[in-house]
């Protein structure tokens, strides 16, 4: 049955297509690049200090976003290539599955909208962290709970789409069919790891996304804030779209080498567009950098050199980074990039 195609599945099929081993993890990463031992030395840092900040129940947190934070945090942990049983964050990995399906609610929901009036952040990104750890999971009444609790997430995604196409803050009825750019990736981004992992996602939902975005895109090839503020580009949300509609399998439309042009012109040259990142710098490049690793050596290679020299910059003695939001949302998004090219996550590979 659909339900039963793990994320193991998946990478067994691809480690057979490539001649690699595939017990609990690839032995050798999916298009690994060469690394950098400066990189490995940030990175183990950076890993030891968010798994230090994990809370006794498992979760992180940054202001009133625990679901969202222990999502990012445990993604971060599990592309350094530790599954729940493997690796030297198992256990820490383990705990944040533990309190994210603790999270999640009869209606679908991952996340409590009593406490968080942005669920949909939490709930688009646990889809993603749980969908990539569903593969490999072993225990099998475990495996029957994620399987359910992403099924559910799926139908209440599709159920909190705006007529638009797009998804707010909160589901459509409780935000009056609002939508904007940032929440809509976020969905679409896990209903792909979703999908992915052998969860039906009916493909209506993905393609009035893809619609949504095509309907926020400006005659300068950048994309709008919101379907209801159109005409003001923004390079972040561009960025994030351009990702959301690889991670959708759609590299070819007419729109799309229009907003990589745009987004190139706003964001490739780190050092002086850093600004035009509206604040939300972290988030930007987050994406962006998947942008550009899907267009190839040629262009990620001397961009990744750079991205990394700043964050690594930017690490502080004890492994975290400060920032907008928060560290523990810093330091998973600076690791989620550090760690790119590792190639370990299914949803981020080429």
């Amino acid at each position: 049955m659909p339900g039963k195609i793990s994320r193991r599945t998946a990478v067994q099929s691809l480690a057979s297509a490539l001649g690699l081993s595939a017990v609990g993890q690839l032995s050798t990463p999916a298009h690994a690049a060469k690394r950098d031992p400066k990189w490995e030395t940030a990175i183990e840092r950076g890993l030891k200090w968010v798994a230090s900040e994990q809370s006794s129940l498992g979760h992180w947190t940054a202001g009133s976003y625990p679901t969202a934070m222990t999502a990012l945090a445990g993604t971060a942990l599990i592309c350094s290539g530790s599954t729940t049983t493997q690796g030297p964050y198992a256990r820490h990995i383990r705990r944040a599955v533990d309190y994210i399906t603790t999270k999640s609610r009869q209606n679908g929901l991952i996340g409590d909208p009593n406490t968080d009036n942005r669920y949909t952040y939490g709930h688009g990104f646990s889809m993603l962290f749980l969908s990539q750890i569903l593969g490999e999971e072993e225990d099998a009444e475990r495996r029957e709970e994620l399987i359910d609790i992403l099924n559910r997430a799926v139908e209440f995604s599709g159920k909190a789409q705006t007529p638009s196409g797009g998804w707010g803050y909160v589901s459509a009825k409780d935000g009056n069919n609002f939508d904007e750019g940032s929440t809509t990736i976020t969905q679409v981004q896990g209903l792909r790891g979703c999908r992915n992992a052998g969860i039906p996602v009916p493909s209506e939902t993905i393609e009035n996304a893809k619609q949504y975005i095509y309907s926020c895109k400006n005659a300068d090839g950048g994309i709008s804030y919101s379907s209801r503020n159109r005409g003001s580009s923004r390079p972040a949300i561009t960025a994030a779209a351009l990702a959301t509609l690889y991670n959708a399998g759609d590299y070819d439309s007419t729109h799309v080498p229009e907003m990589l042009k745009y987004a190139k012109g706003t964001l490739h040259d780190i050092t002086s567009n850093g600004a035009r990142s509206f604040g939300h710098w972290h988030y930007t490049y987050l994406y962006y950098s998947q942008v550009v690793y899907r267009q190839g050596a040629s262009d990620w290679e001397p961009f990744r050199d750079k991205l990394y020299t700043r964050i690594i910059g930017d690490q502080a003695t004890n492994g975290s980074w400060t920032g907008n939001i928060g560290p523990i949302y810093v330091a998973a998004c600076n690791l989620i990039m550090l760690q790119l090219d590792k190639a370990y996550l299914p949803v981020y590979q080429r």
